[in-house]
């Protein structure tokens, strides 16, 4: 064989080595960020399952524990998070992100509902917010919205976001916005269960909140 044959062949086959070893590391990380997710969705239904359990045999949990073992604040919002970040890296319509993602949203909605209930029992003054947005190409703000509602969740003590993807295929979530009479003008907020249409920005979101019942910390910063 002709040496720069040999050698063509030679880098052909390192090329095509390395190419493969770098799909297996993609591909072994993108499994491993999936089982995470279902990890804490798993977690999450434990949790929700014990506070409703716990709320249906006693009529009424202790105030105190509920405020220090918030479900929605120590796993919702991170399990959003990387649920997001699951779809940027293997697709919006990926099967397997597809499948978490509906489970993520009929675990909000009962954590929703819950803590509703738990507002009512413990005279909790909490804001809610449901966020309706979409990744179908119909919704140009919906990123820098998204980005706006984490800054205030950090900022607002008692924010208490909900998000949810306007065209996902589950049940429950369609008869959360055919309750709620909600229309496809992407990005919608439903605040304490009013529905603001066409609020984009910083200034124009928190203006529309109550904030005199919200306490305020110190943000980490938005995401980008």
């Amino acid at each position: 064989m002709h040496p720069t044959l040999r050698n063509a062949l030679l880098a052909l086959l390192i090329t095509g080595g390395i190419f493969a070893a770098g799909f297996w590391t993609a591909d072994t990380i993108n499994n491993l960020r999936l089982s995470e997710i279902q990890d804490i969705e798993e977690r999450i239904a434990i949790d929700i399952l014990s506070l409703e359990t716990q709320f249906d045999l006693m009529g009424q949990l202790a105030c105190s524990e509920i405020a220090e073992n918030s479900v929605l604040s120590s796993e919702l919002n991170p399990l959003a998070e990387k649920l997001a970040y699951a779809e940027e890296t293997l697709g919006v319509s990926n099967k397997e992100v597809v499948s978490l993602k509906r489970q993520y949203s009929l675990l909000a909605i009962k954590d929703y509902l819950l803590m509703k209930e738990v507002t009512k029992k413990c005279g909790l003054k909490p804001v809610f917010i449901l966020y309706f947005y979409s990744n179908a190409g119909d919704c140009s703000r919906c990123d820098a919205v998204g980005n706006i509602l984490t800054y205030l969740r950090e900022k607002y003590a008692g924010l208490r976001v909900y998000s949810f993807d306007y065209h996902l295929d589950l049940g429950a979530l369609k008869t959360l916005i055919a309750i709620m009479k909600i229309k496809a003008e992407l990005p919608v907020l439903v605040i304490d269960e009013e529905p603001f249409y066409g609020l984009d920005n910083l200034d124009s979101i928190e203006k529309s909140l109550p904030l005199e019942k919200l306490s305020t910390s110190t943000p980490s910063g938005a995401e980008r």
